[in-house]
């Protein structure tokens, strides 16, 4: 055998035995975390994963904040638990199913009204409210001239009237079944068309349009829409007094009665009553809807939107992040100036502001696009220490563009003396940046910079990426 050979053999064996070790740990990783129940799970991971249907009551984005019914209740689920929510965007019911029974979400966040033949296939929390079905029809063009008898003669108020008639309802909800049901009940057809393709808003809005006829809704539901649409009438009932909870899988008895315990005492709490009020009571929220910013209308989130899309290409970034961290610094306020002397939409301080050529009579394009080259500036400093991982360089950007780009590299200067990965940022810098507020650490010889309130970065980061998970379930890309 070779000299050469023989001196191969080592390092060969050397990364074999690094390579199995490493898969050994990995799997015993994965069996670890599957022997863990799902509270136990979902608190391992860190977040809770909901999947929620996008409309105007139970989640959307409006002034570029998220909002709605189930998202608010769903946050300060997790909250309880002591995770982050996270939201999967599905309005097709059959596929919210699927993803549950996949494991690629803990819990499906939306009106799911309780039947016996769901609870075959899931188990149910505690009901987070109660409704009933109604019908959705339009009232006459002229209705508004008529009396209250020749209204009423205008409209179907004896479910016997459906006989025949055509009814659109979304694909596999309760409403498709309910109107099986009563078609039975009455003895005669009624002509459903279930659409896989269009949710309960949706068709409400075609309701609206004189697309079509009729559909079925949620009453709490109807009644927001009928807000937004006065044409409609939602008075006639079709079903009983029904209840609305969220679904879980199958046999998951420990996150159901964790969720349970929480929801029968939350659900008497006055935040309840506002949240549900907020809602599904509240006359001015035809204003959100009715909004330019209301996402889900024109994929807006501010009068800047056109600025941000041009110049987020010159960092080559999607225009939603550079949105989000202009949310986070000035809540699109062109005019909001901080304690600290920062101004704009972008916050800049006035040395920065004045290095990159704006000061606070400039316009807010002008703000914005200075805004982008200070990142520009921050994305260079970061490439020439080696950082390629696109992904892990947005967040120390972000972090710079709040604390200052001599602290973060203060804190990569104390990973790496750790042992953690100067390059990462989740579990690895981000530690450290919270530990500059700690004289152990503030004074440790590899810092140039001293003392910061790494708190107040750390969470910046966090936020501004949340919030651009959100934009990209509500607004198109481009």
């Amino acid at each position: 055998m070779s000299d050469f050979i023989r001196n191969l053999k080592f390092p060969l064996l050397f990364i074999l035995i690094i390579v199995l070790t490493f898969n050994t740990c990995k799997e015993k990783e994965k069996e670890s975390f599957s022997s863990l129940n799902s509270i136990e799970k979902i608190k391992k991971k860190g977040k809770l994963v909901a999947v929620m249907d996008y409309n105007s009551t139970n989640y959307f984005i409006y002034r570029g904040e998220p909002m709605g019914y189930q998202y608010e209740l769903l946050k300060l689920l997790a909250e309880d638990l002591g995770v982050k929510l996270e939201v999967k965007v599905e309005n097709d019911i059959d596929k919210n199913f699927e993803m549950l029974k996949r494991g690629d979400c803990d819990i499906i966040g939306i009106n799911l009204t309780v039947t016996k033949e769901r609870s075959k296939t899931i188990d149910f929390t505690y009901p987070h409210s109660q409704t009933h079905q109604v019908l959705v029809q339009r009232k006459p063009e002229n209705w508004n001239k008529l009396s209250k008898d020749e209204l009423e003669a205008n409209l179907l108020r004896n479910q016997l009237n459906l006989a025949g008639k055509v009814v659109y309802v979304q694909k596999g909800t309760s409403y498709e079944q309910r109107m099986r049901n009563l078609s039975d009940e009455i003895g005669d057809s009624i002509k459903l068309i279930e659409k896989s393709d269009k949710e309960v808003e949706e068709l409400i809005e075609l309701v609206a349009r004189g697309e079509i006829d009729y559909t079925v809704a949620d009453e709490n539901i109807a009644l927001v829409n009928q807000i937004y649409y006065p044409i409609l009438d939602v008075k006639t009932a079709v079903s009983f007094p029904q209840n609305l909870a969220w679904g879980l899988k199958k046999g998951d008895s420990l996150l159901k009665s964790e969720i349970d315990t929480w929801l029968k005492e939350f659900k008497k709490s006055t935040k309840y009553a506002l949240i549900y009020a907020k809602y599904f009571k509240n006359p001015r929220s035809i204003k959100i809807v009715e909004s330019d910013y209301y996402a889900s209308n024109f994929g807006k989130v501010s009068v800047y939107d056109e600025h941000i899309k041009k110049y987020s290409k010159n960092i080559d970034w999607d225009w939603r992040l550079l949105a989000s961290l202009i949310y986070q610094e000035s809540r699109f306020k062109a005019n909001v100036k901080s304690w600290a002397g920062a101004y704009g939409l972008m916050q800049l301080m006035p040395t920065t502001a004045k290095t990159f050529g704006v000061n606070k009579s400039s316009s807010p394009e002008k703000h914005i696009k200075a805004g982008v080259d200070f990142i520009q500036w921050l994305n260079i400093r970061f490439e020439k220490r080696g950082m390629t991982d696109e992904e892990e360089k947005i967040k120390f950007v972000l972090a710079s563009y709040n604390v200052g780009l001599g602290h973060v590299l203060d804190a990569r200067r104390l990973a790496e003396k750790d042992g953690k990965n100067p390059n990462i940022w989740e579990n690895n810098v981000d530690e450290y940046i919270l530990k500059k507020s700690n004289p152990l650490y503030y004074k440790d010889p590899v810092v140039k910079y001293g003392y910061c309130r790494g708190s107040e970065t750390y969470n910046y980061v966090i936020e501004i990426i949340e919030r651009y998970e959100h934009y990209k379930n509500a607004i198109p890309e481009t």
